[in-house]
């Protein structure tokens, strides 16, 4: 029988999802604790990989088993055999004919960065500390460049693999708020999809504009050159905030965009 988890992990100690010999990845913690509920190996697959330093809200994944334990007692299992930096929210069956990661519809990130001196403890393992108040006016005009279907060619990094570049962006909202005493900001972005570094990099060219740079997002789109956008912004800022099936995966309606 297949089944589904809804995972959240801190992903600073770990190097991205996909198991790797002699590095400490998501995939393999998980399937360590599957192998201590099950008593054998088994394999998860993701709704995607993240890479390393990047965390997750709302992280979907897959596996195979043969149990008696109720679907939804599954999540207990597992956070009782999990390191405290990655838990399991829930758990249960699958629908029918349901894969985690060909039929995701929408996918959202958010990232996040705050203004300050110096790098802040308890803001720095979730946020990239920024040297300047950024201008939220500017980057919400130049956001509105990406909105719909573009070829994002200029907005990938080397380890492309994907067969085609283009991708469509729903919705893109810039937030500001204090947290802490310092000025935060969130980039939140909702796509069918997206290219590898692909929301680290159109979040870079966002802060430059708000720091004053030009927006090179409309030549970037048209000529697909990656040297007119600005700095790929660091892994530890991006967040899986959730991935959308247009079902119910874990029984409520509440949970139908999960």
């Amino acid at each position: 029988m297949k089944y589904v988890l809804l995972i959240s992990y801190d992903g600073t100690e770990f190097s991205g999802w996909q198991r790797q010999p002699g590095c400490r990845t998501v995939q393999e913690t998980m399937e360590l604790a599957a192998e201590q509920i099950f008593g054998k190996k088994l394999v998860l697959t993701a709704s995607g990989r993240t890479d390393a330093g990047v965390h997750a809200l709302g992280q979907v994944a897959q596996f195979q088993a043969e149990t008696t334990i109720p679907a939804e007692k599954l999540a207990a299992c597992f956070n009782r055999s999990l390191p405290p930096d990655v838990r399991v929210l829930k758990s249960a069956a699958a629908p029918e004919g349901f894969d985690c990661s060909r039929s995701a519809k929408r996918k959202t990130y958010r990232y996040s960065a705050y203004v300050a001196d110096a790098e802040l403890p308890l803001l720095s393992r979730f946020a990239v500390q920024l040297p300047k108040k950024l201008d939220l006016e500017r980057m919400r005009k130049a956001s509105e460049l990406l909105l719909g279907r573009h070829d994002f060619r200029a907005f990938r990094s080397s380890g492309f693999t994907s067969k085609t570049s283009e991708r469509e962006i729903y919705d893109l909202q810039i937030s500001e708020k204090v947290q802490d005493g310092v000025e935060k900001y969130d980039v939140e972005v909702t796509g069918n999809g997206f290219l590898y570094n692909m929301v680290r990099i159109l979040c870079g060219e966002l802060f430059a504009v708000g720091a004053g740079k030009e927006e090179g997002f409309s030549k970037a789109l048209q000529t697909g050159e990656r040297k007119l956008l600005s700095k790929t912004m660091p892994p530890k800022g991006l967040c899986l905030i959730k991935v959308e099936y247009g079902v119910p995966l874990f029984g409520t309606a509440e949970d139908k965009d999960q």
